[in-house]
């Protein structure tokens, strides 16, 4: 799972862009205890969802001929431009040119070969968020794409990170993790979809999974306040029990109980 020990290629930073900010502060506050606060008025609108004074998230208002409702994670990087130059020489593409934010870090917006987005994030002052892993927090990302091995070459090459297979119901599950650390700093996963997901012409994403005390009450709450459940609550053993949601707006998020892990 996240922790807040952030080497290269581990997610640190992760922020949702919504059609309407207040909306999504009320449904995330809702939901997670969250509290929102500006980043000030040089920063365009955006801010930082907060959960007992930690920052946990970013936001920010999205116009809808900027970018379809979602949530982006970001990864460590040493050198944002090395990191966006890599990517398009491994056939992916640069969507945000590497940015300075004032002096908090430098940011660029990328994506796969399939087309998953995804963010980088080369600290300033700003290393990244304050709490991963407990609950109301980033615990565990997965990217959903209809070729496992392609993307895992390509994360390679461009972030450094290392795969592995393990038993898993019904097969085998590709975890992923950052050279630094090895298995024990595994952080996520890669996923094919199901037939009937790529039926429906999703594409690929990645898709981060937010620590819960309780998925169902979450996920009960999640409806009441407007969200959508797009895989209902299941427990799968060894791991917690899960759910996939979507906010009003339609980005996809998932929540964990997770398993304590066996002695």
């Amino acid at each position: 799972m996240l922790t807040t020990h952030f080497v290269t290629g581990a997610p640190n930073w992760i922020d949702v862009g919504a059609p309407d900010l207040e909306g999504a502060v009320a449904f995330y506050g809702g939901l997670f205890g969250w509290e929102f606060r500006s980043a000030g008025p040089d920063a365009g609108g955006y801010g930082f969802f907060q959960r007992d004074g930690r920052v946990v998230a970013g936001g920010v208002e999205t116009a809808a001929e900027q970018a379809p409702p979602a949530w982006t994670v970001y990864f460590q990087s040493e050198d944002a431009q090395a990191t966006a130059e890599a990517a398009e020489q491994t056939h992916g593409s640069v969507l945000v040119q590497p940015t300075d934010v004032m002096d908090k870090g430098r940011m660029a917006v990328l994506a796969d070969p399939a087309g998953a987005v995804f963010g980088i994030w080369q600290p300033g002052r700003r290393k990244g968020v304050d709490l991963a892993g407990r609950p109301g927090s980033l615990t565990w990302v997965e990217l959903y794409t209809p070729d496992v091995a392609a993307s895992a070459a390509f994360y390679h090459r461009t972030l450094g990170l290392e795969t592995s297979a393990v038993p898993f119901p019904g097969g085998t599950y590709t975890c992923v993790n950052p050279a630094e650390g090895g298995e024990e700093a595994m952080f996520g996963g890669i996923v094919r979809p199901s037939d009937e997901v790529v039926g429906t012409g999703r594409g690929a994403y990645w898709l981060p999974y937010f620590d819960v005390e309780d998925t169902d009450a979450v996920v009960t709450r999640a409806r009441e306040l407007g969200g959508t459940v797009t895989t209902p609550a299941t427990t799968v053993e060894g791991v917690g029990r899960m759910a996939e949601l979507a906010d009003p707006y339609g980005a996809r998020f998932a929540v964990i109980r997770s398993e304590p892990p066996q002695e």
